[in-house]
């Protein structure tokens, strides 16, 4: 782990982060959708308690990211609200949320992690191939504002 960034899994005290440093993002490229509101507002009973996890980086004191895995089916899992706030962004936090979920999937007897992002984010798309995440084709209507689909096989 990098110097200063500890990465914690869900706990309902860190809940509210997950609504705030999401919404800081997502508002900014975009807009919040029906979908967006039902998992930042309510992430346990939407993510964690069918089978995902929710993880939270901290910068010294402060909660500055967070990263989701949503259980698709027994070996696929989908990569989900990342985010970073601006003011921490090119720290590695993003990265070492990334591998904690991935790493996490792996233990669950994951066989593949899938995402689904924008051509618009530059850096997103660097970070998740440097994760080892590689482009697939994506289905036509599954998210209004993705246009990239990537895979890691685990």
């Amino acid at each position: 782990m990098e110097a200063g960034i500890l990465i914690l899994p869900y706990s309902h005290a860190l809940a509210p982060y997950f609504l705030s440093v999401n919404r800081q993002w997502i508002e900014h490229y975009f807009y919040l959708e029906p979908f967006d509101r039902e998992q930042l507002e309510h992430p346990y009973e939407n993510i964690i308690a069918k089978g995902g996890q929710v993880w939270f980086a901290k910068l010294e004191e402060d909660v500055v990211g967070t990263v989701a895995m949503k259980r698709l089916d027994a070996h696929t899992y989908e990569l989900i609200k990342m985010g970073v706030l601006p003011e921490a962004q090119g720290k590695r936090i993003g990265y070492c949320l990334g591998m904690e979920a991935l790493g996490w999937a792996r233990g669950q007897g994951a066989k593949k992690v899938v995402l689904y992002t924008n051509s618009i984010l530059s850096a997103a798309l660097h970070l998740y191939r440097k994760m080892g995440f590689l482009d697939v084709p994506i289905e036509p209507g599954r998210y209004r504002r993705c246009d990239v689909k990537m895979q890691a096989d685990l």
